[in-house]
This record gives C-alpha cells, sequence and structure tokens, in this order.
C-alpha cells in the first residue's frame, strides 16, 4: 500500500463517519428548526387572532362608553328639568305663603276698620 492509498483509507476511517455525522445532526437541526418555525407561525396567527379580538373588544367598549356618556347626558338634562320645576314650585310655594299672609293682615286690617266705624257710630 501506498501513501497515499494509507492517508485515503485513514480519511475514509475516520473522516468520513464524522462527515455522515454532521450531515445527520445538521438534517435533525433542519428538521427542528422547520419545527420551531412552523410553532412560531401558529403562534404569530394565535397573536394575530387575539389582536383582532382585543381590537373588536376595545370597539365595542368604546361603543358602550359613547352610549353611557348619551345616556348620563340625558339623565342631567332630566336632573336640570326636575330642578327647574322644583324652583317654580317653591317659588309657588313661597307666593302661596306670601298670599295667605297677606290675606291674614288684609282680614285683620278689615278687622281693625269695622272696629274704628263701630266706635264712630
Amino acid at each position: 500500500m501506498g501513501t497515499r492509498e494509507v492517508i485515503a483509507s485513514v480519511i475514509k476511517e475516520l473522516i468520513l463517519p464524522e462527515i455522515e455525522t454532521l450531515r445527520r445532526d445538521n438534517e435533525e437541526l433542519k428538521a427542528r428548526i422547520d419545527l420551531t418555525n412552523k410553532r412560531l407561525d401558529d403562534i404569530n396567527l394565535h397573536l394575530a387572532d387575539q389582536s383582532r379580538r382585543i381590537d373588536e373588544t376595545n370597539k365595542r367598549i368604546d361603543s358602550v362608553r359613547d352610549e353611557l356618556i348619551g345616556m348620563i347626558a340625558e339623565t342631567n338634562r332630566r336632573i336640570d328639568d326636575v330642578n327647574r320645576r322644583l324652583d317654580r314650585l317653591y317659588e309657588v310655594i313661597v307666593r302661596r305663603e306670601e298670599h295667605e299672609g297677606l290675606q291674614q293682615r288684609v282680614a285683620r286690617l278689615e278687622e281693625e276698620v269695622r272696629e274704628l266705624k263701630a266706635r264712630l257710630v
């Protein structure tokens, strides 16, 4: 055997098995990377779906908020109307009390006038 043949034999025995092992490992790594990429794609799809659902929920929340703001404004308008009515009622009640006071005063004055007339006669 020549030196060349010995070197070729050593390469075949030592290096070629290592190269084959590296190839198998490389193929396994590629397969794992493919699986990992698939899982990442699935996760991205899931996250996109979650983001879409969150956006829809936010839109519903905004809609409910706008509706509540409208309802609160309407309630405030009604409260203002009730307050105006109460103010008017208070004015009427005060005038009625004043009227009753004036009636009593007029009645007293009429009584005094009668008494004075009676004295004069």
